[in-house]
C-alpha cells in the first residue's frame, strides 16, 4: 500500500505496514532497527506513540480518521513519549527526515493507495 500526500503531490511511502490489531499496535517499531527506504508504519487506531527501547528516530504523523494532517513531529528521538491528540485516529510513523523531504505540514489531505 502506498502513502501519498495529496496536497503536495508527494509520496510519503511505497511500502505502507499496516498495524491495527492491539498485539501489533503494542509491538510497533519495537525489534526493528529501522525502516527501510520507502517503508512506513500505520498505527490505528492510535493518538500517541513512544518510543521507549527503540534504536533510531522516527518522524511522526497524527492524522484523523479522514487521513488529514492534525499534527506532525520530526525526529522524534529514542525515549520519548508523544502527547495525546484526542483527535488523532491514527498515526504514520516513517523514517526520519521524511516529513521535511516531503514538506508534510498539518491540514494536509493524505491518502493510501493500493
Amino acid at each position: 500500500m502506498r502513502l501519498i500526500n495529496q496536497t503536495k503531490n508527494t509520496v510519503l511511502a511505497e511500502n505502507l505496514l499496516i498495524c491495527a490489531s492491539f498485539f501489533q499496535r503494542s509491538k510497533g517499531l519495537l525489534g526493528r532497527k529501522g525502516l527501510l527506504p520507502g517503508q512506513a508504519m500505520l498505527l490505528s487506531p492510535c493518538n500517541s506513540v513512544h518510543t521507549f527501547f527503540m534504536q533510531f528516530d522516527i518522524d511522526v504523523l497524527f492524522v484523523d480518521k479522514d487521513y488529514r494532517v492534525i499534527r506532525t513531529i520530526s525526529v522524534l528521538k529514542p525515549n520519548r513519549i508523544t502527547p495525546i491528540y484526542w483527535r488523532s485516529a491514527k498515526i504514520i510513523e516513517l523514517p526520519a527526515g521524511k516529513l521535511n523531504l516531503a514538506n508534510t505540514q498539518p491540514n494536509d489531505q493524505l491518502q493510501l493507495l493500493d
